[in-house]
């Protein structure tokens, strides 16, 4: 027998690795809230005219069933676990001091286990869903003319709804907030800024926020809107030979309404959270490496949804 009502569709959040405004983000759907993906670290905001191209790999195990501000049984949610892998190529390039643009074509690998709707197996039977599809894409103006040296900034921009949002199996047993793509045209506004804390320029902080709000929609779903943001400092002072070498420590917030239509599940959707996230990144100019860890240290869900432990990033990127 199908689902029932408990347990359909029930509502996915995940923790996302977190990455610069310019390191390419984990853009697609994602009711597991990846929008978090895109706050982070000031390694890559832009510092003078010119490009960079990018990679980034992100790795989440959501395995962990939530509700409200603790873990709670697993078997109060129909879903198991949504383990993803993300790639994202991109490309950004600022024209001048002031004005750039930013493009980023996510992909993504999804095992979803969940309680199967086949009436020809046991009930509570769980069911294995895997597939690979692009996911949505980004495409970002930004403007940084409010100093000389780009430390200020706006981004604006929107998300594609390129990324699939209708695979299924035999039994329908993927809901819309497991899909990798919203199906919806979403409007970003974003800002971030970054400062010294020390004379000799070693220690830097920054802060960044983004705003993620569906605005065309399809298949009577809307997601919720998200607002995250990130803050944190970093440390330039470790070189080896021409390498520099500089740790990272942030910490970032999310806030996400719930999900609206008739294919959404609004009591299991919606969430705040805070993770910390240390991170190191090494760069030989004109090459950048960066990686992180992703902690959530407070998570307070509407309902019950699957949350990821922990979380990982790598990212490579090339100045021209």
């Amino acid at each position: 027998m199908k689902k029932n009502s408990l347990n359909s569709q029930l509502k996915n959040v995940g923790v996302g690795l977190v990455a610069g405004i310019f390191v390419p983000s984990a853009a697609f759907a994602c009711a597991c809230g990846c929008g978090v993906f895109d706050v982070g670290t000031s390694a890559m905001f832009p510092s003078s005219e010119g490009g960079m191209a990018f990679l980034n790999y992100a790795f989440q195990d959501q395995n962990q069933n939530w509700s409200d501000s603790s873990k709670a049984p697993a078997a109060n949610n129909g879903d198991k676990e949504i383990r993803t892998s993300f790639i994202t190529p991109g490309l950004q390039y600022m024209f001048n001091r002031s004005w750039g643009v930013e493009t980023e074509i996510p992909f993504a690998y999804r095992n979803f286990k969940t309680i199967t709707a086949n009436p020809n197996v046991p009930d509570n039977t769980t069911t294995s869903v895997n597939w690979a599809t692009l996911g949505d894409i980004r495409i970002k103006g930004v403007y940084t003319g409010f100093a000389a040296d780009l430390s200020s900034g706006l981004t604006f921009g929107l998300k594609l709804p390129t990324g699939s949002y209708t695979h299924e199996n035999a039994y329908d047993d993927v809901d819309r907030d497991s899909e990798i793509g919203t199906g919806s045209t979403d409007i970003l506004l974003g800002g971030f800024h970054r400062g010294n804390l020390t004379q000799d320029e070693k220690w830097d902080w920054f802060a960044q926020a983004e705003l993620d709000v569906p605005t065309l929609t399809q298949g009577d779903y809307r997601p919720g809107i998200e607002l995250d943001a990130a803050a944190g400092i970093d440390y330039k002072g470790w070189s080896v030979g021409r390498t520099l070498i500089s740790p990272v420590a942030q910490i970032i917030a999310s806030e996400r309404t719930a999900d609206y239509g008739a294919a959404a599940n609004s009591p299991n959707s919606g969430y705040t959270r805070v993770l910390l996230s240390p991170g190191i990144e090494f760069h030989l100019h004109p090459v950048k490496f960066y990686a992180d860890v992703e902690v959530p240290v407070f998570a307070h869900t509407t309902g019950n949804q699957l949350v990821a432990p922990v979380l990982f990033k790598l990212s490579l990127s090339y100045m021209f």
